[in-house]
């Protein structure tokens, strides 16, 4: 009101200060509008205030439907403008909305609240201001605004911290609402997995444009130069990729991706493979897509490629070469070692056993076996755990004393319980090696760290505890789990659980919300914090195994934090790695929301295995992929499960 008077007062000053004109007009019309109504008849006049009072009533009445018109229509964009933000790529279709949101307990309390959406959300990540940069990261939650691709690739963007995480677990009027009537989102959840699904498929597509565009045929997409790298020169990207753009119904792209097998990809080459390598994504690749598909195509490519493969295991101990020229058929060790790693030796059975009984050749089952069999009557184990180098000359154990269940032993755990699984339960030596590890585990690498009693799997070196734990042991709660899913023991799915929960706090606690490759947890009492990074372990490679776990853990318990975590872990993949042209990239440094330090590399396991598992995640049908019928490589490459009969 104050405001109003003082500008009447000052309008009326100023016209006073000019000539005087406009009031003797104004004047004049208001005498004149007065005459005028003075000649009107009382009928007339009374008409007119009929229907002005009546336009003035139907106005008032009218007013709260109007205003709630217009709110709805502000809610709907503003609900439209919220899953605009979530999609994987500008244009798409909306995805799964933020997960249910539900009050956290205290770390200390889970066991207590088992069906609560799990730990709160600990990393307190910094607010920091973003700065220019030539090198962006492609942020989806960002405006929408369309940017020059030849200005910048990739966005930097400022902390990760989700707004619509309320303290409570509530927004507004929601207060009011009966806590214990289902919410909007969760009515609305089993419609909304298509959205997520789509949203993986989006991702799907991104990343094969980039490759597509930049790198088609070749080994490894760069996205940033966009350019590509050669490993093998085999097209690695496109066969790890075939099976997913199965499964995710990319019928398309699988076509076009199936006709270059069909022209281009050729085995005769004199070029140097990582037996290993080589085995689980271009074996493993073509076998599982075989089998999806019933295409005859992609199984003699698997022949060929397996019998090219075979020389490797012509060493004085039967336990193979980790290289081989797969054009002249000559196997030979690393430069630098006669040694190769556990894992690699102990993580090809799966694709050879497979190989022999669709061939009806014994001899890849052969090979393969003879090297479980001298691993499992090795000395130098300790109650089950193995070293992570082994020689191919004398078929020792060498580096004793030094166990992981990370790099360069890590599948060998996994390939125990499924070979089990492959061979129809039948093979006992397996189970009992794989029982035996799992309790050495428990025994010698199994603590909790401090502040908030994450349960972790650490190293020993020669009888000393580290608390250090790579990403890649996040494979271990998905192995727990489906070996309790085939009948070991449930305190095994107990410790699944807990594991899960640390591998998802490994993305959780970092400013970027993605994992860095390793981790160490704190064991102090009084620490601030369970996890530390140090700088050379800051690295992402946009690496699958905690989707992995996620997709077991929720495939046989049906708890919805599992897809929550999951859809958490993709967004943050999509804010910081997504590059505009095309493509993820693999980023440098997961605690610098701000420059994350893009490294120029998709990795072909990123299509082969975290897109797959991220889709098999969201999706409800329990026959995709049954776990009853088919066992999963370490490359995520399905196999199917040996009949009884055989």
């Amino acid at each position: 009101m104050h405001s109003t008077s003082r500008q009447d007062y000052i309008s009326v000053n100023f016209a006073d200060k000019g000539s005087g004109k406009y009031n003797n007009s104004k004047q004049w019309r208001r005498q004149s509008c007065l005459r005028k109504w003075k000649q009107l008849s009382r009928l007339q006049r009374s008409l007119i205030l009929f229907t002005l009072v009546l336009l003035l009533i139907c106005g008032v009445l009218s007013y709260p439907a109007v205003t709630e018109h217009f709110k709805g229509l502000s809610a709907g964009d503003e609900e439209k403008d919220t899953e605009s933000n979530r999609v994987l790529g500008r244009g798409s279709p909306p995805l799964l909305p933020e997960p249910v949101k539900r009050v956290q307990p205290p770390l200390q309390e889970q066991k207590r609240l088992p069906n609560k959406r799990g730990p709160p959300i600990l990393q307190n990540r910094l607010q920091k201001k973003g700065n220019a940069s030539d090198v962006q990261v492609e942020n989806k939650a960002a405006d929408g605004r369309k940017e020059n691709e030849d200005e910048a690739l990739i966005r930097r963007h400022g902390a990760v911290i989700d707004t619509d995480h309320a303290s409570d677990g509530t927004k507004g009027e929601e207060h009011k609402k009966d806590p214990k009537a289902p919410t909007d989102q969760e009515l609305r959840l089993h419609t909304d997995l298509a959205n997520c699904s789509e949203a993986v498929r989006e991702a799907f597509r991104h990343a094969w444009k980039g490759y597509k565009d930049f790198a088609w045929g070749h080994d490894e997409l760069r996205p940033i130069s966009k350019s590509y790298s050669e490993w093998f020169s085999l097209g690695l990207t496109l066969v790890d990729a075939l099976d997913t753009m199965w499964i995710l119904g990319l019928k398309e792209e699988f076509e076009e991706a199936k006709a270059w097998v069909a022209t281009e990809l050729s085995f005769n080459k004199n070029i140097d493979v990582n037996l290993f390598e080589s085995t689980i994504r271009i074996l493993g690749g073509l076998l599982g897509t075989y089998h999806l598909t019933g295409d005859a195509l992609f199984l003699d490519k698997a022949k060929d490629i397996g019998s090219r493969l075979m020389p490797a295991f012509n060493t004085p101990s039967k336990i193979p070469y980790s290289d081989v020229n797969i054009g002249k058929g000559i196997a030979h060790p690393p430069r630098w070692t006669s040694d190769s790693t556990v894992a690699e030796v102990t993580s090809i059975q799966l694709e050879f056993r497979e190989l022999s009984r669709v061939t009806q050749d014994p001899q890849y089952q052969a090979a393969v076996g003879e090297v479980m069999a001298q691993v499992h009557k090795l000395d130098g184990k300790l109650d089950g755990l193995v070293p992570m180098f082994i020689n191919t000359n004398n078929g020792q154990f060498t580096h004793q004393g030094i166990y992981t269940l990370g790099a360069r032993a890590d599948s060998y755990y996994e390939y125990l319980l499924k070979q089990w699984i492959q061979g129809g339960k039948k093979e006992n030596q397996f189970v009992e090696d794989y029982l035996q590890a799992i309790e050495g585990v428990k025994k010698n690498m199994l603590q909790k760290s401090s502040p908030n009693g994450l349960t972790f799997v650490g190293e020993l070196s020669h009888g000393q505890f580290s608390p250090k734990m790579d990403h890649l042991v996040c494979f271990l709660p998905g192995t727990l789990a489906l070996g309790a899913h085939n009948g070991l023991p449930a305190e095994h799915m107990d410790l699944a659980k807990q594991l899960m929960e640390t591998c998802y706090q490994m993305y959780a606690q970092m400013e970027t919300g993605l994992s860095p490759e390793i981790v160490h947890f704190n064991m102090h009492q009084g620490s601030n914090r369970d996890i530390e990074v140090k700088l050379a372990d800051r690295h992402n490679l946009l690496r699958p195994e905690t989707v992995e776990s996620l997709f077991y853990l929720y495939r046989f318990t049906k708890d919805q934090k599992y897809r929550d975590w999951g859809w958490e872990i993709l967004k943050n993949f999509n804010k910081y790695t997504k590059v505009s042209s095309g493509g993820y990239t693999s980023i440098n440094n997961v605690r610098d929301p701000d420059y994350p330090s893009p490294r120029d590399k998709m990795e072909s396991f990123f299509l082969g295995e975290t897109l797959k598992y991220f889709y098999l995640l969201f999706s409800d049908d329990p026959n995709l992929i049954n776990l009853d019928q088919y066992v999963f490589n370490t490359e995520a490459h399905p196999l199917p499960i040996w009949p009884a009969t055989e």
